[in-house]
């Protein structure tokens, strides 16, 4: 699987066409660059060196290489950015049809282990059960179901880069390939569509839960575990397997509580990682440089043109406002996930013999990269990191200790009451704040803030009758008009 960015590379046919020698002697070329342009066009171009007829024939050649299923490239399941009926092809025939189905037996044992785990979690949390449901998946089923999903993560990046195809060129070779766009585009959707089905085929094979990543991919209210890759994940652990099944179900039903009342978490995250993927932008540079020298016949080449892509030549560029909008999206991740941990070990640390053993086992997990947070970067460009998860662990465990279950799960009011990157490396000021005194919004922050109005409101109103009262004073001769006036009345 790849460790670059989504859509930043394609995928490759041959597992050893890294080290073909030939590639390396392809990427150098040869000759001077002076003042050629992108895939060998300079200032003398003529646009009638390159056969339109041999384009086409490569740009569809092209493109059946890189999908293997060239023929899905102009239908309208195709279009957009991404190639998702494609990816789903690609997904599903990497996994094994004998997984489809899930017995009765193992459903029951995912709804009982589910409802146990329920139990205990209403004495960890005062967030009550979220889920509707609790559910067995198979590999195929959570495809179908978190597609939707992925398509939101997905799509803005590979929006980024889906015009990058013709842009590239100098104007007249723009004018000359403008019919067949449409066709670049489709071959930009597909070439995604196939990094998407790899890597979503690969999780698919290795998720243990809906949030096993630490967003809400699935049906909300639904709670979903996959038993297959489960039973994989025991083996080699000395925990009884149901015991792993009750522990696993305890962490998914917490992110389903979680989720579920903090009304605005799920959009705010996913808004954060959408607003973080609108942000990227491509550096072309690298592919120019790689074609710089290359004279206009590579156009007729399918198999050169795609080693120049596979050089992962596209590279994402961070800007310091997509550096700080990723700061913030890993620490909301983070508080999530340290959430979940702190809550799941309350409720299960002194009711099941292994929970250490497999809290220990889901941080070393967290710790090596597992598969879930690899897919994660390599289709999002964003990685989540163990540092500051465990750090939010420490934090939540801390202020469970100093000031309650009830006054921890109120910092989910709002936003803005939850604690940020620099409460995470000095949580003791956190909790200060939380149990000083600076807490009078924590149970309801709108409230507060209505409360505030209104007091200011009624301060501008009782300002104005003051000062009416005072005009009135006897002897008071403060008053901006003529006092004459006013004693008139009286000495008549």
């Amino acid at each position: 699987m790849s460790d670059t960015p989504f859509g930043f590379s394609f995928p490759s046919s041959d597992d050893d066409g890294d080290k073909d020698p030939n590639r390396e002697s392809g990427k150098k070329g040869g000759g001077d660059s002076g003042a050629q342009g992108p895939f060998g066009f300079g200032e003398g171009f003529d646009p009638s060196q390159v056969d339109p007829a041999a384009l086409g024939r490569m740009l569809s050649q092209f493109g059946q290489m890189i999908s293997g299923m060239g023929s899905s490239i102009g239908t309208a399941t195709g279009a957009g950015p991404v190639n998702y009926e494609l990816a789903k092809h690609l997904a599903r025939g990497q996994l094994d049809r004998s997984s489809a189905s899930i017995s009765d037996g193992t459903s029951a044992a995912i709804r009982d282990a589910a409802h146990l785990a329920e139990l205990w979690l209403d004495e960890a949390t005062t967030f009550p059960t979220g889920s509707d449901r609790a559910v067995a998946w198979s590999p195929q089923t959570w495809l179908d179901e978190t597609m939707d999903t992925w398509k939101r993560l997905c799509d803005p990046v590979a929006s980024q880069i889906s015009g990058m195809w013709a842009s590239i060129l100098p104007a007249e070779a723009q004018q000359m390939i403008g019919p067949m766009v449409g066709m670049l585009n489709s071959v930009g959707g597909a070439a995604f569509g196939a990094q998407l089905g790899q890597a979503l085929g690969q999780l698919a094979k290795e998720v243990l839960t809906s949030t096993d990543i630490g967003i809400p991919l699935g049906p909300v209210r639904t709670a979903a575990l996959l038993p297959e890759a489960i039973k994989r994940f025991s083996d080699g652990l000395e925990v009884a397997e149901r015991e792993v099944l009750v522990f696993l179900a305890a962490r998914e039903a917490a992110h389903v509580r979680l989720f579920s009342h903090v009304p605005w978490l799920r959009e705010r995250l996913l808004g954060a990682i959408e607003q973080y993927a609108h942000g990227i932008t491509i550096d072309v540079s690298g592919i120019e440089e790689q074609v710089n020298n290359l004279d206009p016949s590579v156009l007729s080449d399918p198999a050169r043109l795609q080693e120049i892509f596979q050089a992962g030549a596209f590279e994402p560029k961070t800007t310091p406002e997509q550096k700080a909008a990723l700061e913030r999206l890993e620490t909301l991740l983070a508080l999530i996930e340290g959430w979940v941990d702190t809550t799941v070990t309350a409720a299960l640390g002194e009711r099941l013999p292994g929970a250490a053993a497999l809290s220990e086992a889901m941080r070393r997990r967290r710790a090596s990269g597992g598969p879930a947070e690899q897919t994660f970067a390599t289709l999002v460009g964003l990685e989540l990191r163990p540092r500051k998860m465990r750090e939010a662990a420490a934090l939540w465990s801390r202020l469970t200790d100093a000031a309650g279950q009830q006054r921890r799960d109120e910092v989910w009011g709002h936003p803005d009451l939850l604690p940020d990157s620099e409460d995470l490396d000095n949580p003791a000021a956190f909790i200060d704040r939380v149990i000083g005194g600076d807490t009078d919004g924590l149970d309801d922050p709108i409230a507060q803030l209505e409360r505030e109005w209104a007091q200011r409101a009624e301060a501008a109103e009782e300002k104005p009758s003051t000062e009416t009262d005072d005009d009135k004073t006897p002897g008071d001769d403060t008053s901006g008009g003529p006092t004459g006036q006013d004693d008139k009345p009286t000495g008549n």
